[in-house]
C-alpha cells in the first residue's frame, strides 16, 4: 500500500498538504449541506423517499456503508509505514476512533429490529464520506500527527477523552433504548424513554456529536475539528426534525424535553 500512496503523492509534505486541504473541504461540504438541510431532511429511516434511488435494506446499507471506515483504516496500519503508532497519544485516539466504528460496522447493523430501508443516494453518500474520512483520519494520526510527550496528562486531551467515553456511552444506550421501544409483534413508533431521552429528543444524536467533539479537543487537529463539525451539522439538523416529528405525532410527547442539549435546545 505505500507502493500506491508513492504513485499518489510525490512526498510526504505533498500528502500532508493533501490530508489539509481533505479537511477544508469538509469544512465546505459542511457548510453546503447546512444550507441544504435547512430545506430537506437526511433521505433515510423515516423521512426516506423513492426519489433518492432505490430501496437498501437498512441492515445491509449500515454495514457496508460504514465498513469502509473500519477497513481502509485498517489497511492503513498495517500495510504501510505508519510511523506515529508506536507513540501513546496516536494510539489512544486511533483507539477511540476504531471503537466507535467497530460498534457501529459490526454490531449496530446486526441488531436493526425492522428498520426502513435505506435510499440509494444516501447508502452511496454515506459510504464515499466513510472513505474519505477514515482515510484523512486514521492517515493523519497514523504517520504524520505529532503531540509532546506530555501529552496524555494534558488538560485538552483528558477533558477530550472523557467527553469521547461519554458521548460514546450515551450513544450506545440510546440506540438501545431505541431497539426495545417496541415488544416481539408491535409495531409503529413509540416514545423514547430512559437515559438521556427523559431530556432531549436526539440522545442518540447528542451523544455522537459529543462524542466527536471530544475527540477534537483530544486530537487537536484541523482534520478531527472538520469530522466533528460535520457530524454536527448532519445530527443537529435530523434531532431537529426528530423532535418536531414526535410533537406532531404524539399529543402526550413531554413538552419540557428539548431537542438535543438539556434544558438549553
Amino acid at each position: 500500500m505505500d507502493a500506491l500512496l508513492s504513485l499518489l503523492f510525490s512526498s510526504e509534505e505533498e500528502e500532508l498538504y493533501m490530508l489539509d486541504r481533505m479537511a477544508y473541504f469538509m469544512f465546505l461540504m459542511a457548510a453546503c449541506t447546512f444550507i441544504t438541510l435547512l430545506f430537506e431532511n437526511v433521505p433515510y429511516g423515516r423521512y426516506a423517499t423513492s426519489k433518492y434511488g432505490f430501496p437498501v435494506n437498512a441492515r445491509f446499507a449500515w454495514f457496508v456503508q460504514e465498513l469502509p471506515a473500519l477497513l481502509l483504516p485498517m489497511c492503513l496500519l498495517l500495510w504501510t509505514s505508519s510511523s506515529k503508532t508506536s507513540l501513546l497519544p496516536n494510539q489512544l485516539l486511533i483507539a477511540m476512533y476504531f471503537l466507535h466504528y467497530v460498534q457501529r460496522a459490526c454490531i449496530y447493523p446486526f441488531l436493526i429490529r425492522g428498520g426502513k430501508p435505506t435510499p440509494f443516494a444516501s447508502f452511496a453518500l454515506a459510504f464515499v464520506f466513510c472513505c474519505y474520512n477514515g482515510f484523512m483520519q486514521i492517515r493523519y494520526l497514523s504517520h504524520y500527527a505529532e503531540y509532546p510527550a506530555y501529552w496524555v496528562t494534558h488538560p485538552c486531551f483528558l477533558i477530550g477523552s472523557v467527553l469521547w467515553f461519554v458521548g460514546w456511552f450515551i450513544n450506545v444506550q440510546s440506540d438501545h433504548i431505541l431497539r426495545n421501544l417496541r415488544k416481539p409483534g408491535e409495531t409503529g413508533y413509540k416514545v423514547p424513554k430512559g437515559g438521556m431521552f427523559e431530556y432531549v429528543s436526539g440522545a442518540n444524536f447528542l451523544g455522537e456529536i459529543t462524542e466527536w467533539a471530544g475527540f477534537t479537543l483530544a486530537g487537536h487537529s484541523v482534520h478531527s475539528a472538520a469530522f466533528a463539525i460535520f457530524t454536527a451539522v448532519v445530527l443537529t439538523s435530523r434531532a431537529v426534525a426528530h423532535h418536531k416529528w414526535y410533537l406532531a405525532k404524539f399529543e402526550d410527547y413531554p413538552k419540557s424535553r428539548k431537542v438535543l442539549i438539556p434544558f438549553l435546545f
